[in-house]
């Protein structure tokens, strides 16, 4: 199980990584785009830290 959550882990890592580096490379951006991902990144954050929680219990 912990094979499992270390994998979902690295994935939303993985994900997070490419959004910011998404929004720090586009100089463009419309406000509401900037709003819309910023909604993406603090749910990734949501899911990275609960699986963290779940691989400590």
């Amino acid at each position: 199980m912990d094979n499992k959550i270390n994998e979902a882990i690295n994935y939303y890592s993985y994900q997070k990584e490419s959004l910011i580096k998404y929004i720090n490379e586009n100089n463009n951006l419309k406000v509401e785009e900037i709003i819309e991902k910023a909604e993406e990144l603090s749910i990734l954050e949501y899911k990275i830290t609960a699986l963290e929680v779940a691989l400590e219990n």
